[in-house]
């Protein structure tokens, strides 16, 4: 469980919805038509721009902002070098069986066991590399627009709302929901934008990024497995691939 994912989510409805509180009741914000304006008219939007296979699958992609599973890139180098031992030992075919924690890992440990070319084995990872990174930037796409669209829906209903009460001045008790229709759409709006839907995409675009970063450390580590290179130096190799403050020194992995 992604911890800032949900304290930030929680945290932001907290404030806004405390000082509507303190300003008066709390109800005072709950239009039912502004809702369905805001909220139905970005869904439908946004189902005009992907089809449904991808909508829906947004919906698994952001799940991935609050719980990520991705084995930590210093577990993955310590397995690696242990593979790479294993492997100048015994060949390739001594890591057959193999069990390691990293799916990702194990496709490719498959590979090398199977015998294929070391270009072979490099494109088939990286392709599956990109396609689950395509499919990641698909989903931030998709939150990326709810947040462009619902802003967007929210001043279609502050238009809708300024027409109503212009057109009924005459009626003074039309004016106040005319005009609750009028600002809080752009409340709404502003809301999914701002504390849901770009802050999904972002995170969405961030868990892209740490897989790719994963994922091409693994190829690299593949590749040097299968062209018989010193444990170690495959070991230094992976560690550029972490932050400086994370890569310990020689002496502490000869511990």
């Amino acid at each position: 469980m992604d911890l800032a994912t949900l304290v930030g989510l929680i945290g932001a409805f907290v404030i806004v919805i405390s000082a509507m509180a303190m300003g008066g009741s709390v109800l005072t914000f709950v239009n039912i038509p502004s809702m369905l304006m805001v909220f139905g008219g970005t869904l439908f939007a946004i189902l005009m721009k992907y089809p449904m296979s991808q909508f829906l699958a947004a919906f698994t992609v952001a799940g991935k902002s609050f719980k990520f599973s991705l084995t930590p890139p210093e577990e993955i180098i310590i397995e690696v070098v242990d593979i790479a031992d294993a492997a100048r030992k015994g060949g390739l075919l001594s890591l057959e069986g193999k069990e390691v924690s990293n799916d990702f890992l194990q496709q490719g440990i498959t590979l090398l066991v199977d015998g294929h070319d070391p270009d072979v084995v490099k494109g088939m990872l990286t392709k599956d590399m990109k396609e689950a990174i395509g499919r990641h930037m698909v989903g931030a796409g998709l939150w990326q627009q709810v947040g462009d669209v619902a802003p967007a829906m929210g001043m279609i209903g502050t238009l809708v709302g300024l027409v109503q009460m212009l057109s009924a001045m005459d009626d003074p008790k039309s004016i106040g929901p005319a005009m609750a229709v009028a600002l809080l759409t752009t409340l709404y709006g502003a809301m999914i934008a701002n504390m849901i839907a770009l802050p999904i995409a972002d995170k969405c675009r961030l868990r892209a990024e740490e897989e790719a970063r994963v994922k091409s450390m693994i190829i690299d580590a593949l590749v040097a497995i299968q062209a018989g290179q010193n444990p170690r130096v495959i070991q230094q190799l992976l560690k550029t691939y972490l932050a400086e403050s994370k890569r310990g020194n020689d002496d502490d992995d000869d511990a």
